[in-house]
């Protein structure tokens, strides 16, 4: 699944155009590489964001192509 599609299904982030905007500010990694909007993420990836000067790790552990709102946060595990 494309990175911008992820971030929005998962509800990470609310749209997926503000999504497309965070990969090409440079501000989205996977498994430490600069994410494109169109890159691909499969489980087990690690993916980090930069919200302002805070930095948020999730792993990916589910890859759906729909969620509803309460199934969204079993997409992803915040690493600490």
């Amino acid at each position: 699944m494309r990175v911008d599609k992820y971030l929005k299904v998962s509800r990470i982030i609310k749209r997926r155009t503000v999504a497309q905007e965070f990969c090409r500010a440079q501000k989205v990694k996977i498994n430490g590489k600069i994410a494109k909007p169109s890159d691909k993420v499969e489980v087990g990836d690690l993916m980090s964001i930069q919200f302002g000067m805070k930095i948020v790790e999730f792993e990916i552990l589910e890859i759906r192509e729909n969620s509803t709102k309460d199934n969204a946060a079993q997409m992803y595990r915040e690493v600490i």
